[in-house]
């Protein structure tokens, strides 16, 4: 959702960077790499040590690459499905480290478990969610419905885990935790049911292909 109606404002507000960089040789696969690098260190140095906020920050600020990058490719006519793999593929490591990093401190000198397990239970739904679209995706199915995409699982998460660096209790952080898990979780559902209507139009109620439930 947050995709949809960000796009086109990001743009305008983005191009102006994309055309500089492009003019100096910077390529977006190159900002793709470097906006991963940032976001795994700021979640994996800074958040375990409890510098929430300030990873929040280093964090939001690489994350802004992931439009950045896009709107290159589209300025030099660089689309294509090498761009789309690289940039779907560091998302998920982007996400993971993200949620990764606020384990290490609730496990760790954070002492507060139960914000550890909702955010592990919130990485492991959240890569279930886009592995569902994947997988559908490849079966030539379409799976794009739901209530918790990658943008709206971020931004909650980053916007509770800066306000928790300032001192607010863990326990609201928690409770967007485990609520993005139970979002993720319902959405895996969705997919999973839009996919099963979409597979019974084409092989029917029972599929007689062998190889339908390999991996």
């Amino acid at each position: 959702m947050l995709n949809r109606y960000a796009r086109a404002l990001f743009t305008r507000i983005f191009t102006p960077a994309a055309k500089f960089l492009l003019a100096r040789g910077v390529t977006a696969d190159a900002v793709t790499i470097v906006g991963t690098l940032g976001v795994v260190l700021g979640a994996v140095v800074l958040f375990p040590i409890g510098e929430l906020f300030w990873g929040t920050v280093v964090i939001t600020l690489f994350v802004f690459s992931d439009v950045l990058d896009g709107v290159m490719a589209r300025i030099a006519g660089t689309t294509g499905r090498w761009g789309s793999f690289l940039d779907s593929t560091l998302d998920r490591v982007q996400d993971a480290a993200v949620f990764f990093g606020l384990m290490l401190w609730f496990f760790g000198a954070g002492d507060f478990h139960v914000a550890g397990v909702a955010a592990a239970a919130s990485l492991v739904f959240g890569m279930l969610v886009s592995y569902a679209r994947a997988k559908a995706e490849s079966l030539e199915f379409a799976a794009n419905t739901g209530i918790a995409e990658r943008a709206e699982r971020l931004v909650a998460t980053l916007v509770f885990a800066g306000l928790t660096g300032l001192g607010l209790h863990p326990w609201a952080l928690t409770v967007v935790l485990i609520l993005l898990a139970l979002a993720s979780a319902v959405t895996v559902g969705q997919r999973m049911v839009m996919v099963y209507r979409q597979a019974r139009q084409v092989t029917g109620p029972e599929s007689t292909n062998p190889e339908a439930h390999g991996s």
